[in-house]
């Protein structure tokens, strides 16, 4: 399919999904649909229309007390930095300060209670406690479990979804979803098309650097230095994949680039001398270029 036509469709989908965001029967039903959104990497076309659900969530009574419904909620609005209290997990405790046994066989609930933990600050001592709880418990349910959850409680197990890199992420939770169950084939569809149409979009952003990066000759002319161009690249994919931020990513692989050079002059292959005589010229540099910076804020403070 050509590209004008992936983007077309994608907007039709675009359309769909909003459609649910927008006539959504609750607060729970929008919040699983936000997070499916946001673990398959598509929530960036939804992000005005997310923030206004979460606005209106962190200020709406809460809806029900399930474990599931409370850490989902908790998880949502602490990732969009909302000082949500962890003390609304209190009421899972019994009088003793232990978690309640009936939690133990809530797998959906232990799950949402695991990521949440993630979420933590250091005073929040009552997540420290749940997420031994949680793991201890999921983890002796997910040997006797043979469904699409049991797969979910796995991969979380693995590594949490508040550690992993978000296109990577999406990739892995794609096949995931498609076994749920409770899954919206609009949205699973919307998530395969954007990744393939981003991947076209990275795989041409890769292309131009190592051009770039080969036109430079550091692999030949300084052969003590690394040769991970595309390493560095991934590195700022990890924290902007979306299109917009195509000329972020370039341009920071290049930085990235350019200080590993650095980082191998210093550690493989300068002498002590030589090393002494690079910093001053790189303090000069730093000099001069604070230097312009207090002289350009001031030319414009003298014409205002």
């Amino acid at each position: 399919e050509s590209q004008a036509c992936i983007i077309k469709m994608i907007e039709e989908l675009k359309e769909e999904v909003m459609n649910l965001l927008k006539n959504a029967n609750d607060h729970l039903q929008e919040m699983e649909l936000i997070d499916a959104l946001q673990r398959l990497g598509v929530a960036y076309h939804f992000e005005k229309e997310i923030d206004e659900i979460l606005r209106q969530i962190c200020n709406a009574q809460m809806e029900g007390d399930d474990l599931h419904t409370v850490a989902l909620r908790f998880r949502l609005l602490r990732q969009h930095g909302y000082n949500i209290l962890a003390n609304v997990f209190i009421k899972f405790k019994e009088v003793d300060g232990s978690f309640k046994a009936i939690l133990r066989n809530d797998v959906k609930g232990l799950l949402s209670l695991y990521e949440a933990t993630y979420l933590g600050i250091p005073e929040d001592d009552i997540l420290d406690e749940a997420l031994n709880f949680a793991k201890l418990h999921l983890k002796s349910i997910e040997s006797h479990m043979r469904t699409p959850l049991a797969t979910r409680v796995l991969h979380a197990l693995e590594l949490p979804l508040h550690r992993r890199t978000r296109r990577l992420e999406a990739k892995n939770y794609m096949s995931i979803y498609q076994e749920d169950e409770g899954r919206i084939n609009m949205v699973l569809e919307l998530a395969k098309l954007d990744f393939h149409m981003l991947q076209s979009i990275h795989r041409e952003e890769v292309r131009s650097i190592s051009m770039w990066w080969k036109a430079l000759g550091v692999a030949k002319k300084l052969t003590f230095c690394r040769d991970r161009i595309v390493e560095c690249y991934f590195w700022s994919l990890g924290v902007y994949f979306e299109p917009q931020y195509s000329k972020a990513r370039i341009y920071i692989t290049k930085v990235i680039a350019l200080l590993s050079i650095m980082d191998d002059i210093y550690d493989a292959y300068g002498m002590v001398e030589e090393l002494q005589a690079f910093t001053e010229v790189i303090q000069r540099f730093e000099h001069l270029l604070l230097a312009l910076d207090f002289s350009f804020h001031k030319k414009h403070l003298e014409i205002a």
